[in-house]
């Protein structure tokens, strides 16, 4: 009888060990840090690193991180259903030029989908909408700004009538902005199209799983959801 086949650790070339790796992705996506100052705070933990080892670790394990913490969230809100949907899109500027990053929030502030586009018309807004809609399924309202790109999608896609518009409605899609844009100083802004899509995904994935509503709840659950997070985090590629 064959044996079956052991999947190959992704750590398996690397001389470090998961858990310093798991750290250091940790530290650069969730907080503000720059690569020199995930850098120096590791070297005060004993962890001598380059800060070009920061950059290369998130490059490569990032992704693969956050499509693990993707899976098993949308996997567990699949018999939940999203029905109240926030959409709205922010600039980002990439060497001087204005690019646009799409936002999907639900109700309680899941960041679900982000896409990045050159322009902000009909046909962009329609393949955000699509990408969004083929991964989460459909939602029973959709809330959104006056963008005009937003019910010419919808028509296109027969859901027009979900459509809410309104002053202070989408506060909770511009309030998701804010760790994104805190992110992007640290950064010191984004060059490259392909960089800004990779870092949005894998920071909206990390920020979903720590999003733990310590303002909604006590001292001691907060206490405990944080550790079930953790614990989960360095579960992942394990």
């Amino acid at each position: 009888m064959p044996r079956p086949c052991k999947l190959a650790s992704p750590f398996r070339y690397f001389n470090s060990s998961p858990e310093v790796i798991r750290l250091v992705v940790l530290m650069y996506v969730r907080f503000p840090l720059s690569l020199r100052n995930v850098e120096d705070l590791l070297f005060e933990r004993g962890i001598d690193l380059c800060h070009e080892t920061v950059r290369f670790w998130w490059n490569r394990f990032g992704p693969m991180f956050a499509g693990d913490i993707r899976k098993r969230r949308v996997s567990y809100m699949k018999g939940f259903r999203h029905w109240r949907w926030h959409l709205d899109e922010m600039y980002v500027k990439l060497n001087g030029e204005m690019v646009y990053l799409w936002r999907a929030v639900d109700h309680e502030g899941e960041i679900l989908e982000s896409y990045v586009t050159k322009k902000r018309d009909k046909s962009a807004a329609l393949a955000f909408m699509k990408k969004a809609l083929k991964r989460h399924g459909r939602a029973e309202v959709v809330v959104t700004d006056g963008l005009r790109s937003y019910p010419a999608a919808m028509r296109d896609l027969g859901n027009l009538d979900r459509r809410e518009m309104g002053w202070w409605l989408n506060n909770r899609c511009e309030n998701s902005h804010i760790g994104f844009r805190r992110r992007e100083r640290a950064m010191l802004r984004f060059r490259r199209m392909k960089t800004l899509q990779k870092f949005a995904s894998v920071h909206a994935n990390v920020t979903n799983h720590f999003s733990l509503e310590r303002h909604l709840v006590d001292r001691q659950t907060y206490k405990e959801r944080r550790s079930a997070a953790l614990i989960e985090w360095w579960a992942i590629a394990s």
